[in-house]
């Protein structure tokens, strides 16, 4: 059995214990109260699984915390808006066409198609037949396309092959290699610089010189904090939002560029009568409308094409 401590032993000991308590609680109140957990994200982007590490609480009394944002992202989630499609005109559209790009220059529509020894892109008015075409030869699978300038690119699917074309001829110029899929492209204006964006059917978007097609940085895609994943085709607008058809659905996201934070859900539904759905396939495709804001959307294979407006749900 322990030898029993002085009077005045114990009592210093335990004020001690006691102060020690409190400078204890007080530490870990100060934490909690403060800490925010940090997302951490896969380096490449491709879904990367969401995660949340919290600090340990420190072994000394530290200064007060303070939240330090992730670079390149909000502190807040912003609320995502709902938007649904209103219907300002219908244009016939090549039913035989395997849609995969759209994009205006000027009054010109210009249209990329895929499937293997099918694929081509086209050029002429909206609703009418093309005044050029160029034919992909096999096995190259057409995607998307963007005209800057002087020079139309076109992707292709999983041949690693981007094509630099005359987008008055249509005439292949060149060719450049990159790495994984390609699936949509646009050319945006922003912070006074160009740039291509590129999607490859997971949650991440990559931005690229238009001239050498060389690869340049990049965002992932969120909403709510999730990733969004199936990116497809794709529009920069004039107003500098990123318009992305979301694959194999009949919907879009507008996002942000500079986050990647999707600020509204657009529900492209029921645009084609049953009897038109059964000979048709996703919807893929979105141009924004020179001098307006309108769009003009159409799918794989779809018999038309609708100008429309996005509209708040209601």
């Amino acid at each position: 059995m322990p030898k029993p401590l002085a009077p005045a032993v114990a009592a210093t000991l335990a004020g001690a214990f006691f102060l020690g308590i409190l400078a204890v609680g007080n530490v870990a109140t100060r934490h909690d109260r403060t800490a925010q957990p940090a997302v951490v994200t896969d380096a490449h982007g491709h879904v990367p699984a969401d995660s949340q590490v919290t600090a340990s609480a420190p072994h000394v009394a530290p200064p007060p915390l303070t939240e330090r944002p992730t670079p390149g992202r909000s502190t807040h989630r912003p609320e995502v808006q709902l938007l649904r499609i209103q219907v300002r005109d219908v244009l016939p559209h090549d039913p035989e066409a395997f849609t995969q790009g759209l994009e205006f220059h000027g009054t010109t529509l210009y249209e990329s198609t895929g499937l293997v020894g099918r694929s081509s892109v086209r050029a002429g008015p909206p609703g009418r037949a093309p005044t050029v075409r160029a034919e992909l030869p096999a096995p190259l699978f057409g995607e998307g396309i963007t005209v800057v300038g002087d020079r139309l690119w076109q992707l292709t699917w999983r041949d690693g092959i981007a094509i630099e074309r005359d987008p008055r001829t249509l005439q292949e110029r060149r060719r450049v290699t990159y790495q994984g899929e390609g699936w949509g492209l646009c050319h945006q204006r922003i912070a006074g610089q160009e740039r291509l964006v590129m999607s490859d059917g997971t949650d991440r978007l990559t931005f690229r010189d238009p001239t050498t097609f060389a690869v340049t940085g990049g965002i992932s895609v969120r909403q709510d904090g999730r990733p969004v994943t199936g990116l497809n085709e794709l529009e920069c607008a004039p107003d500098g939002a990123l318009y992305a058809n979301v694959h194999p659905t009949d919907t879009f996201k507008r996002i942000d560029p500079h986050t990647g934070v999707v600020t509204a859900h657009i529900d492209a539904s029921a645009l084609l009568t049953p009897s038109e759905q059964r000979g048709a396939n996703q919807l893929n495709g979105i141009a924004a409308v020179p001098g307006t804001d309108l769009f003009l959307i159409t799918g794989k294979n779809w018999p038309r094409a609708f100008r429309v407006a996005f509209v708040p749900s209601s």
